[in-house]
């Protein structure tokens, strides 16, 4: 079992360890591994191709940084191949939504240090908008990057100990971690040694990039804030055996496969547990599976979920075990104990660390921006109060751990002078919302604005008792996860007096991990000027008829569509 971590970075044992773990992954895999090294069509014929294989197959993306060099000189935006290539080095050209480059880096286990957070304030106020977004993957995207600045901003990142190296398209992308790892009291086990592992193991195979499409891995050691590792490709769930079991007893990892919500679907336990010196390995494996099986020629059927789709799991296991020095160990999903359920909005608020006379803050971040400004503060805060570290999550905000009690009420105080919060509403704790239709090409609202303005009108008009998440995504790619949400709100159009206005797709009972749902949807092309209000009624209505201690989810979900259709018409 990996050892408790002290407060700030990795302590030198952790450090031994990771090492360690990175030089037992190579040993860990057969050698009859190099049989997946196939052409960089992997075997398809070239004319059979979708055009983004054919661009890869053309150029490598790793290897264009003099043509970076070359646009920014110029000035000058890439065509549709480059535009492609270019997300290989974190690098989105977002037109027309912006005429501008957005970076995307990668942030492993979602751990920044006050210096990083200093550095991206600095990329985004020099050579960006102003501002910056924590994402859903625990991650930090900056936008309005003008193309003769590309060089500088990557550069800068690289500066900072950071990196942009496959955070977009067919990659693996940003390896998340359980937000609290490391400073929880409810934990299994410390995920940041695992997910920062992977996170270089990665980066220092180029086979484990160029992938048939985008694939996502996640680690939960069992915390009180979900990192959402069921909607991940590869989600490792720690877990406790007990004596008396097959197995020797400690700390494992049940493998669950497949998660893609935006096509309403959580990933599936596999059946299978694995040590956690053996997660890298293992997860190594089963993306190189993935790399030389998965589908070239669509893209629409490129995810890992349609290669277990078409194969299922004990093939796609099989091939996996192939790749491997050591066997995978099937065990029985009842035989093992989980941690306790995540705490509803434990993202907010003040929470007692492991370590004595310590706290965490979960600060309340509207949507995930941060002006630089902002940004400045809190690494003075954190670094002067704490450890100077931060804890990014999937739900767009952050943590401030190692803050002593002492300090607890004098941090509070300088988050709000921020324009931030120690606290937040049942409402708006649990917002999220993609970029939307001001930075992303393919969203059909505004998605950001228009969540902190129905935010606000709901707080104003609705007491509730219980947290609640509102989900708020521009298209059907669902980078906000809509389908997850108490309710899940899916841009569109609609013709409102003759013009086409922006609305929603209104989805009521989403639910994850143990009360995992896919949310039903209830309401089509409702325009944004009517969706305050109606969500106003449907909340009332909920208040007014739940059964006692009923939350919102359960409500939506014993009751069918017309029932729910009716009740929120009238």
């Amino acid at each position: 079992m990996i050892t408790e971590l002290q407060p700030g970075t990795l302590t030198d044992e952790q450090k031994e360890y990771l090492a360690g773990l990175m030089a037992g992954v190579s040993q860990s895999l057969n050698p009859q591994l190099s049989t997946l090294d196939a052409p960089a069509v992997h075997g398809t014929p070239v004319s059979e191709l979708c055009k983004q294989e054919r661009w890869k197959h053309e150029e490598d993306p790793l290897e264009i940084w003099d043509k970076l060099l070359a646009h920014a000189e110029q000035n000058k935006f890439p065509d549709e191949a480059d535009t492609f290539r270019f997300r290989y080095h974190g690098l989105f050209y977002v037109a027309p939504a912006q005429n501008a480059f957005m970076l995307r880096c990668r942030v492993p286990a979602g751990v920044l240090t006050a210096a990083q957070m200093r550095g991206l304030a600095e990329i985004a106020a020099q050579w960006g908008g102003g501002y910056a977004d924590i994402t859903t993957r625990s991650n930090i995207q900056i936008r309005e990057i003008a193309p003769r600045n590309i060089i500088n901003v990557l550069t800068k990142l690289q500066e900072t100990g950071l990196t942009s190296r496959g955070s977009g398209v067919d990659n693996v992308r940003n390896i998340t971690a359980s937000p609290t790892a490391g400073i929880d009291r409810t934990e299994l086990i410390d995920t940041r040694p695992l997910a920062k592992a992977l996170h270089h193991y990665v980066l220092n195979h180029r086979d484990l990039f160029g992938l048939p499409r985008k694939f996502n891995v996640a680690f939960d050691g069992g915390g009180s804030v979900s990192v959402l590792a069921d909607t991940n490709d590869i989600g490792f769930f720690a877990v406790r055996v007990s004596e008396g079991k097959a197995i020797e007893p400690g700390i494992y990892f049940r493998v669950e496969l497949a998660g893609i919500s935006g096509h309403k679907q959580f990933a599936k336990d596999a059946g299978i547990i694995v040590k956690p010196g053996q997660c890298v390995a293992v997860a190594g494996a089963m993306i190189r599976v993935f790399a030389a099986h998965g589908c070239r020629t669509d893209r629409k059927k490129a995810r890992l979920k349609y290669l277990i789709d078409q194969w299922g799991v004990p093939k796609f296991l099989e091939a996996v075990r192939n790749a491997l020095s050591f066997p995978l160990v099937e065990f029985p999903r009842e035989q093992c104990s989980f941690a306790q359920q995540p705490v509803r909005h434990g993202h907010v608020g003040v929470y007692k660390q492991v370590q004595r006379s310590l706290n965490y803050i979960g600060v309340a971040i509207p949507v995930g921006r941060m002006r630089a400004p902002q940004m400045r503060r809190l690494a003075d805060l954190g670094q002067n109060y704490g450890s100077g570290h931060f804890r990014l999550t999937p739900w767009q905000n952050l943590l401030m751990p190692d803050i002593p009690d002492a300090f607890v009420e004098t941090v509070k105080r300088n988050l709000v002078r921020i324009g931030f919060h120690y606290e937040a509403s049942t409402i708006a704790g649990g917002l999220v919302a993609c970029t939307g239709n001001t930075g992303c090409k393919w969203a059909s609202t505004n998605t950001k604005g228009q969540a902190v303005e129905l935010a606000r009108f709901l707080e104003k008009r609705v007491q509730l008792d219980q947290p609640i998440n509102i989900h708020l995504t521009g298209c059907p790619n669902s980078c906000a996860q809509h389908y997850i949400g108490d309710i899940g709100l899916l841009g569109t159009k609609a013709t409102l007096e003759g013009e086409s206005v922006e609305a929603y797709n209104v989805a009521f009972g989403g639910g994850f991990g143990d009360d995992r749902a896919i949310a039903k949807e209830v309401f089509k092309g409702i325009p944004f000027s009517a969706l305050p209000e109606l969500l106003e009624h449907v909340l009332k209505v909920y208040l007014a008829r739940r059964k006692p201690g009923e939350s919102f989810a359960e409500f939506a979900r014993r009751h069918e569509i017309k029932q729910l259709q009716e009740m929120f018409s009238q």
